[in-house]
């Protein structure tokens, strides 16, 4: 029996993902599921380029601004809700159409991750009192002492991954890497994958012209509303590309242009990132450049093709 299909469509931001997924969904009965980080948090909707509410009415759309921003999405966690989604999709008939650019998240989906044992509440705040205790320089030499392979993979001042590496192995006497190590199930559907890949130069444009979007569309109101809130920095739905910057402008520290500048360097900065990833660590089916192809009518063919 042929196993249900899932669409992907990814690449990095600003690259036009979620117009085609819109788009793919209203022709092919689909269901749009977020896969992207920063999306999922509720705080956000502007400065994170969530569908709006007339696009979420043009199709159903799932996982996206679903948790607060104190709370933590991991790839594991995500792939656990994203399966849900997509099981529900396909019981109501509606072809899965995962849109977003979270390499990690896509992959663990796809490939499977090993069954790390929940961690008890208690270890987790126990970890996170330590970090705020001893510090991230102290906190990062202890872990890897224990844990030298997942130390290397991490940014020193990413709080919420060295947290997470020593909360499991305090919890289960087993270094994180040990677990990442060992193999996953895969998923139980056929993926199809498209990834857009635009020219550089067109994809530093579209940046550009999306964030001018975003200011001249109430972004800057939008980030105020939380900073009045006196958020914790170390709450993980802040490291949405600006969001730092526009907090450091309410200070007084930044001017709104600064700000503009640097969050659009820094979103240029990630989708290298993103497209280095997706060259790396996936096999697309389709590639295209939004700038050159007519990416609706290509897809639709190549899906005709392989009969999506």
């Amino acid at each position: 029996m042929k196993a249900p299909t899932v669409l992907v469509v990814t690449g990095p931001t600003a690259s036009g993902k979620s117009a085609l997924a819109l788009d793919l969904a209203e022709r092919r009965q689909g269901k749009v599921i977020n896969a992207d980080a920063m999306q999922t948090y509720d705080a956000f909707p502007r400065l994170t380029a969530q569908p709006s509410a007339a696009e979420r009415a043009r199709v159903l759309h799932a996982l996206y601004g679903v948790l607060p921003l104190d709370d933590a999405m991991t790839a594991g966690r995500w792939s656990a809700l994203a399966a849900a989604e997509i099981e529900r999709s396909l019981s109501a008939g509606r072809l899965p159409i995962l849109c977003g650019g979270s390499g990690l998240y896509l992959r663990t989906l796809m490939q499977g991750i090993s069954a790390i044992p929940a961690v008890p509440e208690t270890v987790r705040e126990g970890a996170n009192a330590e970090w705020a205790a001893m510090g991230g320089d102290a906190f990062r030499t202890r872990l890897a002492e224990h844990d030298p392979a997942i130390v290397a993979k991490l940014k020193p001042a990413d709080r919420q991954r060295h947290v997470r590496a020593w909360e499991v192995l305090v919890a289960t006497g087993r270094p994180l890497s040990d677990w990442q190590q060992a193999e996953g199930t895969p998923a139980p559907w056929r993926f199809v994958t498209l990834v857009l890949a635009p020219d550089r130069a067109w994809l530093r444009a579209r940046i550009e012209t999306r964030f001018d979007a975003m200011l001249a569309g109430g972004v800057v109101e939008e980030v105020r509303a939380t900073f009045d809130r006196a958020p914790d920095p170390a709450w993980p739905g802040l490291k949405a590309h600006g969001a730092p910057e526009f907090f450091r402008h309410f200070r007084g520290e930044l001017s709104l242009e600064n700000v503009r500048r640097i969050a659009i360097d820094h979103t240029r900065q990630y989708a290298k990132r993103q497209m280095t990833w997706f060259r790396h660590q996936m096999t697309p089916d389709l590639v295209m450049d939004p700038g050159l192809n007519p990416i609706l009518g290509t897809t639709e063919k190549f899906l005709d093709k392989m009969e999506v």
